[in-house]
């Protein structure tokens, strides 16, 4: 019995030898679950303990701690790292390669943080990570190139961020996103903001305040399922605003006050199946030649408020009054003037309002020669009013 006691204390002696001696030291203020779950929450970390964690752990939770700053190559050495959770820390500034070398990162967290700008390069290099989640942060600014080599991202979330302006190239590199979602009250979109994003199931702008939607703001942005602009103060739509995009499903223009147009050009080599402009209030109707869509499958137009002046000629001539269903004076309003606003365009005498000088012009300066008299007359009215002035 006592020779089975011994044999029996000296085979613990070496299990307990084994394990003990695969065991990784765990940080004081953390929670090792495991080798591969690491819980640092509340602990009042000033650094990352890197050297102490197992470079085995694949989740790991460094919540509420006190990271001002999150340096370059923050995380090497912890090759197996999947899930990463940064929220609730006082994160001011994230440097340039910040996650690198972290090749099988599939979810990363970085929220309620007082962080304000996503610097360029910031999340550069993440090839696997599938979901980035930056909402109820202080950003107002997200750099150009930030996310530059960031591939296979299905959610990018910046909801409930105080974001003032997207920089040329912000969001470059990324493809193959299902949801980007920016949040409200976006004040500037570069030229360019959407370059070299490609593959995106939704893109959704709500709530915007623009002094205009710029040139070649999505210059670069190609094969979107749904690209959504609504419930937005836009300013003015300037030339080329659409110029560049390509190969989008579904353009909704959505519940917007729209100043005026300068161009509203979608062309074949856009390659836009459908366009829905519905909803929008628009302060100034669009003359004849700013609106052109060609290649279009499905233009629907509905729900708006136009201008009904001298420009409404040009309106019912041109794309919009002749969008896919046919019944577009039944289903946009007037604006403008006031005691028509409200009141179905169809509603209207339409025949009854003139059209504008500038088209009355145009037209006559383009008219064939064998109608002289007409040409005359404008001639001889521009004549009078100059003399009258003159005299007065």
């Amino acid at each position: 019995m006592r020779r089975v006691s011994v044999l029996g204390s000296v085979t613990l002696l070496i299990l307990y030898l084994r394990f003990s001696s695969s065991v990784v030291t765990c940080p004081p203020e953390c929670i090792c679950l495991s080798q591969s779950q690491v819980l640092c929450n509340t602990g009042g970390l000033t650094e990352i303990p890197l050297k102490m964690l197992p470079s085995t752990v694949e989740h790991l939770s460094l919540t509420k701690n006190h990271f001002p700053v999150i340096r370059s190559d923050a995380f090497t050495g912890l090759r197996h790292l999947r899930k990463l959770s940064l929220d609730g820390n006082n994160i001011s500034t994230i440097k340039p390669f910040a996650f690198r070398g972290l090749p099988r990162l599939r979810e990363l967290s970085i929220q309620h943080t007082p962080l304000t700008t996503v610097a360029q390069f910031a999340f550069a290099g993440l090839q696997n990570i599938t979901a980035i989640l930056l909402g109820h942060n202080k950003i107002q600014k997200v750099e150009g190139y930030a996310f530059a080599g960031t591939s296979n991202v299905r959610l990018l979330l910046l909801n409930n961020n105080p974001i003032q302006k997207v920089e040329t190239s912000a969001f470059s590199g990324l493809t193959n996103v299902e949801h980007l979602l920016l949040p409200s009250g976006i004040k500037s979109l570069e030229p360019d903001a959407f370059s070299g994003l490609d593959s995106v199931g939704l893109i959704k702008l709500p709530f915007m305040d623009l002094q205009a939607l710029k040139p070649h703001t999505f210059r670069g942005l190609s094969h979107v399922h749904v690209l959504a602009i609504q419930e937005s103060d836009l300013g003015t739509i300037k030339s080329g605003a659409f110029e560049g995009l390509a190969h989008i499903g579904s353009l909704n223009i959505y519940n917007n006050k729209i100043d005026s147009i300068q161009e509203f050009h979608i062309k074949y080599v856009n390659k836009v199946k459908i366009i829905r402009f519905h909803g929008n209030h628009l302060l100034e109707a669009p003359k004849a030649g700013v609106v052109a869509i060609q290649g279009v499958e499905t233009l629907s137009v509905t729900a708006n408020h136009f201008p009904c002046d001298c420009n409404i000629h040009a309106l019912l001539e041109g794309p919009f009054g002749n969008s896919t269903g046919g019944d577009f004076k039944t289903k946009n309003f007037c604006i403008s003037p006031l005691d028509v606003n409200g009141k179905a365009i169809a509603e209207l005498e339409v025949d009854s309002i003139a059209r504008c000088q500038e088209e009355v012009t145009r037209g006559n300066w383009d008219a064939p020669s064998s109608a002289p008299g007409v040409v005359s007359a404008c001639l001889t009215s521009v004549v009078l009013m100059v003399m009258r002035a003159g005299v007065s």
